[in-house]
């Protein structure tokens, strides 16, 4: 009879332990996904920064573009020179909002799987040593 009591405590110490142990783990994979995330935002912000900076720098070159334009326009003397000059200026601004495009989403491309990558295996990583 003094055996079960032993047995008890003893089963409830080890329980405890690894309640403990299980709590250790938990805590530290949850403070590595904290720290991971936080890391993440840090990016999103930064690629967001330079997405912005890129695309304030486009709005800039596309309103000069458009002011020399407006400049030549005053320039013309025939209808003809007129037709000619808009469809050149026409044909080169669709060049170069096809080139902007292009870059932009390759930018946003970039920075979502640098925000994201890190993130996804780190969070992988950090709740598989809990398991």
């Amino acid at each position: 009879m003094t055996d079960a009591p032993q047995a008890l405590r003893a089963m409830t110490e080890a329980g405890t332990a690894q309640a403990k142990e299980a709590y250790g783990k938990v805590s530290a994979a949850t403070a590595e996904a904290t720290d991971l995330i936080r890391k993440s935002c840090s990016t999103a912000v930064e690629g967001a920064r330079a997405y912005n900076d890129k695309l304030l720098a486009f709005a800039q070159a596309n309103s000069k573009v458009a002011f020399d334009f407006s400049h030549k326009l005053l320039g013309v003397k025939s209808p003809s020179e007129f037709m000619q000059l808009s469809s050149e200026h026409a044909r080169k601004q669709f060049e170069i909002l096809t080139d902007q495009t292009k870059e932009l989403a390759a930018l946003a491309q970039q920075v979502t799987l640098v925000t994201t990558e890190p993130l996804k295996t780190g969070v992988t990583k950090a709740f598989t040593h809990v398991a």
